[in-house]
Order: C-alpha cells, then structure tokens, then sequence
C-alpha cells in the first residue's frame, strides 16, 4: 500500500500558515480545523516550514507570556521531513518512528499535494489488517 492510497481517502487538502502570523493566530487555526499541525509557507505552495502543537507548547516554556505575539517563523521547524505518494506505508511508519515525527507533508516533485499524520498512517493500516484477517478467516472457512 502506498501514500496515495490515504490521500485518496483523506483527500489532499493542506492548511497552510505564514511564517509572519502569531503563536495566537497559528493556535487559533489549529484549533478551528481540528489538526495537529501546519506547514508554514508564505505562498501557500513552498514548504518553507512545519509547525505543530508540540512547538507550541514548548515555546511557552520558552517565550511565556511573550508567546501570542511571537511570529511562527520562530517557532516552526525548517528542515521538514517529506515523503511521496509512491512511498510504501510501512516505510512511512518507519520513518516517523525513527524521527519521532507524527505529521509528513507530501510532495509529488516539487508540489505539496497533501499531508499525512501517523493517526491517517494507523487508521489505514488498521483497514489492512482487518482485511487480511477476514480474507484468512474466508480462507479457513473455505477450506473445512
């Protein structure tokens, strides 16, 4: 199974922060569209950025009171791991494990075509391992 497969299903939409908005405004948009995570792109195309509600929290260890008015170019993480629609999903398993990441931003070439988080990743692999247990139930039955 591939990461297009849970595009398919999830659907390609990106939500998509400036690097000039505020902690503020970044936490009220996580908040409106119930998501974990943002890339940060001034364009709303490059990945210039991700950002997400665990840099949240630790800027508030860092910035405190500060915190609504810091921009999220402070905030994001720069180098962002990627992965392609043609990745395998165990691949992409492994790789947020080993990075200890729990949202992948999706580029077919240069273009952002979706994001992924590892509750989509398990939520799909669940799908795989209730199928192929039914099919080996099937096959058992069959075979009596």
């Amino acid at each position: 199974m591939k990461v297009s497969e849970i595009l398919k299903r999830k659907g390609p939409a990106v939500k998509t922060v400036r690097p000039d908005e505020t902690a503020l405004e970044l936490s009220e948009q996580l908040r409106a569209e119930r998501i974990g995570a943002m890339i940060v792109s001034s364009d709303g195309v490059t990945i210039e950025g991700i950002v997400s509600e665990r840099d949240l929290a630790y800027a508030l260890a860092a910035h405190a009171s500060k915190l609504p008015r810091v921009t999220v170019e402070r905030l994001m993480t720069r180098v962002v791991v990627v992965c392609s629609p043609d990745d395998p999903v165990n691949h992409v398993m492994n790789v947020m494990t080993q990075q200890r990441i729990r949202h992948l931003p999706v580029k077919d070439g240069d273009r952002l075509v979706g994001i992924i988080s590892i509750g989509d990743v398990l939520k799909h692999r669940l799908s795989e391992i209730q199928m192929e247990a039914e099919v080996l139930r099937d096959y058992a039955i069959a075979r009596r």
